[in-house]
């Protein structure tokens, strides 16, 4: 059973997954009177290919084969998201390619080209996440736009609409002018930018604001009320020239504004910031609405009506100077939203759309966690969560696209927000609103593991939803990990050309470098840092198991091993053997038991990146490094435990790097040998 001189994960890798897929070892069954374990996969956007992020996958992939490993009935299912804005903005670029635009091509064959694009989508990325060893029980595959999943937001939709938690009215959004859509506040991403501040006369008052094009919205100024500069002003009005004639103005105090911004002094323009808005919420403050979804000023704006903002603001700076009402302008630098998809900068602006009411929800979410229904890993997170949640806002749920759940109301033309759907992800992917077989064993999972960035974009409303929909919290831990990060602390990022492309270091270092990289050291909620030098000494690991196992399985003089020298060697057997071994055998039996009992410590407190590091030490520094070098003059001795150890090292081992510990252990002579490590007994 010798192993070829050099591991080579190019000849391995598929030969393995084909096993696994043959074997069927992934499929989660119900087994009455067993408690299962299990997690469903975040759902990734069906966007063409998976990224950095989506390789944390496994960190699912290290507990589920653990807990698959112990016995329990397991599964992690898979599935995908229809990314609603993502894809729409996809294909409307690939439109435009060809001379055309959405609205030409039309509706019918526009969802017909989304449709074909999500679908080739699945079909790579299901062939990616295979690539990377994932677990996965792809006959349960689920798709956030499927049947299934649609008759889900339906039921959900209309349970929220009857209890009169769904309504429509008109509110601040984040809104691109290029999709033509309101967008989630996670779509909208702030990047700092330079900008200018204009100081300029308003009325009694100087101000300084970075947006004077808006001006023609503002229906107030508003100072702090302890700033003692202001005090005589509070509650009056005054009159000024505006650029389109006399405009009455009231003062307002309010804590929002910032004493130290400017002067002090906020012109209130409700229509178009959040701040103000909330401002105008709280003073009864009409609204005025200046720019339209096109990014153009209105007819309120007068003889600007029709400009785009930054044609207007140049013309409404140059015409304050003539008139001697600017006062001076500073060079700032400032964050500025922009859509996620398209990089057009975004809009906040009043619009009439369908909001979900989250305060009754909000309560329950919060319940659960003080409750210790929910736990939250690491526990700071506790701390934002609880923030979020208290300081909440009615959800925006209308998007203005083709693609995607149109809202079930007569009339209605707008799609849901995907993280509507995706909300309802833990009970969807059962069968709810059926009581299916699968929901009664099934649910509730038991952890929900994904980027701390998204805890309150997707992890919070699946714990509002499906506590709302069923009762029952959606699973009872929430481990957050880390963002993915270069060597110098930068964000991954396709488009600025930082960071790597995962399958690009499976291909050259092999998958299990890349995922025991991905691992080693990190802890819960701490960035990860990480380059191809990382990725690069993993593959000397993967190198130094199967030398170790390849210097093991030569077994001397080419004899036959016996029961005991195939490694099943019983708790009894173990026993006599120490009795009888020498000192350097004992000490690394000694060694594995700790290592053992310290890895399953770690993995009950979820420190699988410690429990990596602490598996690398002891493999390279006290097995190989030690134990199997002192092993050289007395081979025949020490091949029983030679070969526990190294079997009982795949089997820990196994989670973090599954092919090349599969490929090994499928070499072993062990007795009651199982047709795959990933259902072998867990140590």
């Amino acid at each position: 059973m010798e192993l070829p001189k050099a591991y080579d994960h190019n000849q391995v890798e598929d030969k393995i997954s084909r096993l696994w897929e043959k074997g069927g070892f992934f499929k989660g069954r119900i087994t009455r009177g067993q408690k299962p374990f299990i997690i469903t996969l975040p759902p990734p956007n069906v966007t063409g290919n998976l990224h950095a992020g989506h390789a944390m996958y496994v960190i699912e992939d290290i507990i589920i084969r653990q807990q698959r490993m112990a016995g329990k009935p397991s599964l992690w299912l898979p599935g995908f998201d229809h990314a609603s804005i993502a894809v729409e903005y996809l294909v409307s670029k690939q439109i435009k390619k060809e001379g055309k635009r959405k609205r030409e091509v039309g509706r019918k064959e526009f969802l017909k080209r989304a449709k074909v694009f999500a679908a080739n989508s699945r079909k790579n990325i299901k062939r990616q996440l295979r690539k990377l060893g994932f677990s996965l029980d792809w006959s349960r595959e689920a798709y956030t736009m499927d049947k299934v999943r649609s008759e889900a937001v339906k039921a959900a939709f209309n349970n929220l609409y009857k209890k009169g938690l769904i309504y429509q009215g008109e509110y601040i959004v984040n809104w691109c002018p290029a999709c033509r859509t309101a967008i989630s506040d996670l779509e909208n991403e702030y990047e700092e930018e330079e900008g200018k501040l204009y100081y300029m006369k308003y009325g009694p008052f100087v101000l300084a604001t970075t947006r004077p094009e808006t001006k023609f919205g503002d229906t107030a100024v508003a100072v702090h009320p302890q700033d003692e500069r202001y005090q005589s002003w509070i509650g009056k009005e005054f009159v000024y020239e505006s650029l389109i004639g006399p405009k009455k103005m009231r003062v307002v105090a309010d804590e929002a504004v910032d004493r130290e911004f400017g002067t002090g002094v906020l012109k209130v323009t409700p229509g178009h910031d959040q701040t103000d808005f909330e401002i105008g919420q709280r003073h009864n403050l009409p609204t005025i609405k200046v720019i339209d979804e096109n990014g153009r000023l209105t007819s309120v704006a007068g003889k600007f009506a029709g400009l785009k903002i930054l044609e207007a603001r140049n013309l409404v700076v140059e015409e304050l100077r003539t008139r001697g009402d600017l006062i001076k302008t500073e060079t700032i630098t400032h964050s500025v939203g922009h859509c996620q998809r398209c990089h057009a900068t975004t809009e906040p602006l009043i619009s009439k759309q369908w909001f979900v009411k989250t305060q009754p929800l909000a309560k329950k979410a919060i319940e659960a966690v003080k409750s210790g229904k929910i736990k939250i890993i690491p526990k700071y997170f506790e701390k934002t969560y609880f923030h979020w949640l208290k300081n909440i806002k009615d959800w925006c749920i209308s998007r203005q696209l083709w693609w995607g759940h149109k809202i079930p109301l007569k009339g209605v033309d707008d799609t849901l927000d995907t993280w509507f759907s995706s909300s309802l992800w833990p009970i969807s992917v059962f069968g709810w609103p059926k009581n299916t077989n699968d929901l009664k064993y099934f649910y509730p999972t038991d952890i929900r593991e994904t980027g701390y960035d998204i805890l309150f974009f997707w992890v919070i409303r699946e714990i509002m939803m499906c506590l709302e929909m069923t009762g029952k919290v959606p699973f009872k831990t929430v481990y957050l990990h880390g963002l993915v990060r270069d060597q110098q602390g930068r964000k991954f990022s396709k488009t600025a050309g930082i960071g790597f492309d995962p399958l690009d270091m499976t291909a050259k270092y092999g998958t299990d470098a890349l995922r025991i990289s991905l691992v080693y050291g990190n802890a819960a909620g701490a960035d990860l840092k990480i380059g191809e030098d990382k990725i690069k000494a993993m593959r000397n690991f993967t190198n130094k198991i199967w030398n170790a196992a390849r210097f093991i399985l030569a077994t001397p003089n080419n004899a036959e091993p016996n029961a005991e020298q195939r490694g099943s060697i019983s708790a009894n057997q173990r026993l006599n053997q120490r009795k009888s071994a020498g000192s350097n055998d004992k000490w690394i039996l000694k060694e594995l038991d700790k290592t053992i009992k310290e890895t399953n410590n770690l993995f009950e407190k979820h420190g699988y990146g410690q429990a990596a590091e602490l598996l690398y030490q002891f493999f390279w520094k006290k097995f190989c490094d030690k134990y199997i070098e002192s092993t050289k003059d007395r081979r025949k001795q020490a091949q029983p435990i030679l070969l526990y150890v190294l079997a009982t090292s795949l089997k820990l081992l196994h989670p973090f790097m599954p092919f090349i510990t599969e490929e090994i252990y499928q070499k072993l002579p062990l007795k009651n040998k199982k047709k795959s490590l990933s259902i072998e007994s867990w140590p």
